[in-house]
Formats: C-alpha cells, structure tokens, sequence
C-alpha cells in the first residue's frame, strides 16, 4: 500500500497537535507540580500551588481535551476523512 502526499500531511499535522498537547500536558502535570511549593502567594483565598494542583491543571486538561477534538475535526474535513453524521 503506497502512502499519498495527502495522507502523509495529515500524518505530519496529526502528530505535530498530538506533540504539541503532550508537552502542555507535561507541563501542567510534572513542571507545574515540582515548582508548585514555590508559587506561594494567596489566590482566591488558598494557596496558589493548592489552586493549581486542584482546579487549575483539571481546567487545561479539559481545554486540552477540547482543542484536540476541534482541531482533529477541522484537519479531517480539511483532508476528506471525516465521518459523516
């Protein structure tokens, strides 16, 4: 089976969202928890490491979430390889 052109882009754009979103991921997971002692200041009331750790890494995984479905959507269509409704 031989790869088009086509289908070689959409691979590229597949995977450069997809590298993309995991170094943001990486970020807010493993970065953001190893410096969160040192974001001390009082955010809302709590602690702002208490903040992140609590509601603030939720809300980018689901913003990560969100991004990833509408882009994938636009990238088949862009390539004609979406499912039809």
């Amino acid at each position: 089976m031989q790869v088009t052109e086509q289908q070689r882009l959409y691979w590229q754009k597949n995977l450069r969202i997809t590298s993309v979103l995991l170094a943001i991921w990486f970020v807010v997971t493993y970065v953001m928890a190893y410096f969160a002692r040192d974001l001390s200041f009082s955010f809302f009331g709590w602690p702002f490491s208490f903040y992140m750790a609590a509601q603030g890494s939720l809300i980018i995984y689901v913003v990560i979430i969100w991004y990833y479905a509408r882009t994938m959507n636009r990238l088949d269509q862009e390539h004609g390889v979406a499912e039809e409704d």
